[in-house]
């Protein structure tokens, strides 16, 4: 069995219609949508309506971990769009709605796929074609091999669409089980896996996960969220957890064979 990989999409179509290609099976761990390129500030929604200018301050900001700064940047923006009699959600949803259209109808078949925390689930029902599946907190077979999902980020102070408590995270670890390969949008509570060099921050792990990954033993753990981690491979116990690569810049699916 061949199995490949990608998360953190963040737009990427064009590599993403060519990501299953030689593959038994597709498996994406959410954050299809672009919001904000950190390293293009000319792509994504926020920079097509506010501009590039607006989008490096917004991003300056926020490395430098000045939320506040980055609130109040954001409410003015968006005040002036309010003002001129534009709904802040209808203008969001719009945009991420074309999209979803556009990445959902790149996926091959099979796909399997989770959410990441700056989706909009939703929102998904209405795009996800037959031959993709799209689970959280719930286990699927792939070759024989038992996978489980669990989509989503932690509440943090980005305060992206799909963030939940770590409570309501560590009942869907728990709901998923006992499995072969435990696949998550964000990584286990371990530093080297947190750390994003680039913006110079910790990502919020699970400690769930982490605790789920020393008890149970699932073969890997397979996440993204940290666009450029410290390390991308931990060994914990016997599972390999592995950061699956940032797929926007790279376009290349990770591979996972048995």
């Amino acid at each position: 069995m061949r199995v490949h990989v990608v998360s953190d999409v963040h737009g990427n179509s064009r590599d993403l219609a060519a990501a299953g290609e030689g593959a038994d099976a597709l498996v994406c761990l959410g954050d299809l949508v672009l919001f904000l390129d950190y390293a293009d500030h000319s792509r994504g929604i926020f920079p097509d309506l506010f501009g590039a200018a607006n989008a490096g301050t917004l991003v300056e900001l926020r490395t430098a971990r000045r939320f506040e700064e980055a609130r109040a940047l954001g409410r003015r923006l968006w005040g002036e769009l309010d003002a001129a009699g534009t709904s802040r959600e209808s203008v969001i949803e719009g945009a991420v709605r074309r999209q979803y259209a556009e990445l959902f109808a790149a996926f091959p078949t099979p796909t399997y796929a989770t959410y990441g925390n700056v989706d909009i689930p939703r929102l998904w029902p209405e795009y996800a074609r037959p031959g993709t599946t799209v689970l959280d907190g719930q286990r699927v077979e792939i070759g024989g091999w038992v996978f489980g999902f669990v989509g989503g980020g932690l509440t943090s102070p980005m305060r992206t669409p799909y963030e939940i408590s770590d409570e309501e995270y560590a009942a869907k670890i728990e709901a998923v089980g006992e499995v072969d390969v435990l696949c998550t949008h964000i990584p286990p509570d371990v530093p080297e896996l947190c750390y994003d060099t680039v913006a110079r921050r910790f990502e919020r792990g699970s400690t769930a996960l982490l605790h789920a990954i020393r008890t149970t033993r699932p073969r890997y753990s397979l996440f993204g969220h940290v666009h450029q981690p410290l390390a991308r491979r931990v060994r914990i116990e016997g599972t390999e957890c592995v950061n699956v690569g940032h797929f926007n810049a790279t376009g290349t699916p990770y591979v996972l064979q048995w």
